[in-house]
């Protein structure tokens, strides 16, 4: 070993020598300065950051936080009319928040992490015993006492719960099966959601944390501080968010209660059962990568996303993974078949798994695009 080394030493002093003109020959006069060859790419991706930041992430936010005032109002005209329109119009109202909070699991970053606002508002799964043991109680049902219960029994499924029913048989529960107490606990849970959707906004627009902490959103738009050093820590955020939504999409959310065979499918590890919506659910969340890879709520805002970053050093790729990201929306959106059927019985359904397989592959295919080609690429960016 020792000589194997002696023996680079000695090649390496020889070319030193060699290029630093020691040696007696004619070229030794060559004064040239060598050229450095210029790899990877240049990208500017101010614009991307502020627009993703602005565009799809606050705006996103403030959506869900309009949408919970919604679901909130739907509660309390629930109590007081108590008929079938209103409780139509109040899991609706349900719905119409999901789909916010759903496609933001793209970038679940930030106060939605460090304030605990992800579990206040989506643990699963439910803890039905409790929720049930607490409407059998004398408890009274203010937004203050709910707001101090456990994770467990507040949030989108609580209310989910209470608005839809078990979901075993149906998710069609009438206005005769649904108590006083269920719809005053559904007022109080809506009111504590949109308290805390109030407060996911306002830390991105006004403090993240305290008063004297600029808004999260600075965070991001002005990198060079204690969360992003550079642009660089801002595009890897964002596509870190991206790679874990369609990971736990993938081997998550659809995966676990899926199974190994139709034997092993567990249609208790389904997230959002009981209004029969874990497919929307996850067509939301790939949705949800869409709007950040495009920058966009629509096709009619041309401003960057993530796909403007990954054309500057790949056009071909750019194009690959937004083809991989419309197949894998696709794919999930056929797993109800031509019968419509939710997700819980797709599982327990042949033909159904076919389509569960081939979504699964789908969201594989995207994920290790987005691991192995969209992170190497950002290694290779001249900021």
């Amino acid at each position: 070993m020792k000589t194997v080394l002696n023996s680079i030493t000695a090649v390496i002093l020889a070319s030193t020598l060699v290029a630093c003109g020691s040696s007696s020959s004619d070229d030794s006069s060559d004064t040239s300065t060598p050229v450095t060859e210029v790899t990877g790419f240049s990208y500017d991706a101010t614009d991307l950051i502020e627009n993703v930041t602005e565009q799809v992430i606050v705006d996103g936010y403030e959506m869900l936080n309009s949408k919970a005032a919604v679901l909130h109002n739907a509660t309390l005209t629930l109590l007081e009319n108590k008929n079938e329109a209103a409780l139509a119009a109040a899991q609706q109202a349900w719905k119409d928040a999901r789909v916010f909070w759903e496609q933001g699991e793209s970038h679940i970053f930030g106060p939605v992490d460090s304030l605990s606002i992800d579990p206040h508002l989506d643990t699963w799964p439910l803890n039905t015993a409790d929720l049930e043991a607490l409407l059998a109680s004398n408890t009274t049902f203010s937004a203050d006492n709910v707001k101090n219960f456990d994770d467990g029994v507040q949030g989108f499924h609580t209310m989910e719960f209470l608005l839809f029913g078990n979901g075993v048989e149906d998710n069609d529960k009438s206005i005769d099966e649904m108590t006083v107490r269920e719809m005053e606990y559904l007022i109080a849970c809506a009111e504590v959601f949109n308290i805390h959707t109030q407060s996911l906004v306002d830390a991105w627009v006004i403090s993240a944390n305290a008063d004297d902490e600029p808004a999260y959103k600075d965070y991001l738009l002005t990198p060079g501080n204690d969360k992003y050093s550079s642009e660089l820590g801002v595009i890897e955020e964002l596509v870190n968010g991206v790679i874990g939504i369609v990971d736990e999409v993938g081997n998550g959310k659809i995966a676990e209660p899926f199974g190994t065979s139709i034997d092993t499918a567990d249609t208790s590890l389904v997230e959002s059962q009981y209004s029969w919506n874990s497919l929307t659910d996850f067509s939301n969340n790939i949705v949800g990568v869409q709007n950040v890879f495009l920058g966009t709520f629509s096709d009619e805002n041309d401003s960057p996303g993530l796909k403007a970053f990954i054309y500057a050093g790949d056009a071909e790729l750019a194009a690959k993974v937004e083809t991989q990201i419309s197949a894998a929306i696709a794919a999930i959106d056929a797993i109800a078949g031509a019968d419509d059927m939710p997700f819980r019985q797709a599982i327990k359904d042949d033909a159904g798994r076919v389509r569960i397989q081939t979504a699964i592959d789908a969201l594989g295919e995207l994920q290790a695009t987005l691991e192995e080609e969209v992170v190497p690429l950002i290694k290779e960016w001249n900021l």
